[in-house]
């Protein structure tokens, strides 16, 4: 046997389980296809890298079984994840809702401790390095993959499949994994991009256009869940943390609700207006909370040249349902290429929560983003990764 494991994949997970496969003893062989490791850390948050979320626990995860995770974060908790980055430089700054990220330090740096421990521990990662093939033996797994033209054969009685999920081709994203599984008849889960932008067509399309480049704090939400952030219009539509977020709960042909002012009731804010200066205009009013460019859009749909003391009933009724109840229905989202990770994956059931194992193929070991899955947008899909790696590093 060539290693305790193999593990295919050098991202978040297959890192932290090289990394505390070290800490065991335990020699393990990475392959990662890209040309270096961690190509989806150097790229999140910017290059600043949100690496774990001071909140995070189950309940900020979506899954088919939603009770799965449990082990794993009670194994690998936040505080683990902090302890673990402090002790090798890195000291966590909140940014957001709980977002950890590297103060002073970037992507490249958290990257960095993970290459220089598996250095220190004689873990190698060979990148460029393209999984042919992948047969199970009686006594383990015969990996056959091709670098530099080069077929080359390894041997392990564990193997560690921690390729990721679809998003982000562009960064060698593939469906390794879930090719992987068809073919060994285990269950998936319908996969689809999640964090994702969403698209605008049609009559409104010109609308979203107009706005391109505005930001304003909203809430989103459906008739699952809701979230308070920011939205962003584009030229094609609606990004932003609000957006992302509330994708991944979106399904094609439902209409997403917007409050354009979540902590405002417009109502109560135009009665009061009415008391001091009925002759103010309502483009006035609305210049408080928007920009103008914002303001002189919602004209489409208000009497903005009108004085609020003047303003019916009728057309309070209106500014309410406008501002409060805005609706938009999403002709799609951006796809993969866009989306920062992707919902659903193996069926969890097929694994085991406690050691990340698959029931029907002894030896063989599943985690990160390619599993049934999908946190929120802050840092939670990374703290996933770290505590499956964990988890799986304990068991091989």
């Amino acid at each position: 046997m060539n290693a305790d494991a193999i593990i295919i994949g050098a991202g978040a997970c297959g890192l932290m389980c090289a990394v505390q496969a070290g800490y065991l003893g335990k020699k393990v062989i990475v392959l990662e296809k890209n040309e270096k490791p961690g190509a989806k850390i150097l790229i999140s948050g910017g290059g600043r890298c949100n690496y774990t979320n001071q909140y995070a626990s189950p309940e900020q995860f979506i899954s088919a079984n939603p009770h799965f995770l449990k082990s794993s974060f009670t194994q690998w908790t936040v505080d683990d994840t902090i302890s673990f980055f402090e002790t090798y430089g890195i000291q966590g700054k909140e940014k957001t809702l709980g977002q950890l990220f590297p103060d002073e330090k970037n992507a490249r740096d958290v990257v960095q401790v993970f290459t220089s421990v598996c250095e220190d521990f004689g873990q190698e990662i060979r990148c460029n390095a393209d999984v042919k093939d992948i047969e199970i033996l009686p006594d383990g797994f015969r990996v056959t993959y091709e670098k530099n033209g080069k077929k080359i054969v390894l041997k392990s009685e564990k193997l560690v499949m921690a390729t990721g999920g679809l998003p982000i081709p562009k960064m060698g994203a593939t469906d390794f994994a879930l090719r992987f599984a068809r073919k060994h008849d285990l269950k998936i889960v319908e996969t689809a991009p999640a964090l994702v932008p969403l698209t605008i067509t049609g009559k409104d399309e010109e609308w979203f256009a107009q706005l391109s480049g505005n930001s304003v704090f909203c809430e989103v939400s459906n008739n699952e869940i809701a979230f308070e952030e920011n939205i962003l219009f584009t030229h094609w539509g609606l990004s932003g943390p609000a957006i992302l977020q509330i994708s991944t709960f979106w399904r094609r042909g439902e209409v997403v609700n917007i409050n354009l002012l979540p902590h405002h009731d417009i109502v109560a804010v135009l009665d009061e207006e009415r008391k001091i200066n009925g002759k103010t205009l309502l483009s006035t009013l609305l210049n408080r909370f928007y920009t103008k460019k914002f303001t002189d859009a919602l004209g489409k749909f208000l009497p903005l040249i009108k004085p609020v003391a003047a303003l019916t009933n009728a057309e309070l009724q209106l500014i309410k349902q406008t501002i409060h109840e805005f609706k938009v229905k999403p002709a799609g989202d951006k796809g993969y290429d866009k989306a920062e990770v992707m919902r659903g994956g193996i069926d969890t059931n097929e694994i085991s929560s406690k050691t990340m194992e698959c029931k029907k193929i002894p030896g063989l070991f599943f985690g990160g983003e390619c599993l049934d899955v999908t946190g929120w947008l802050g840092g939670y899909n990374f703290q996933w990764a770290w505590a499956s790696g964990f988890v799986i590093a304990q068991n091989i």
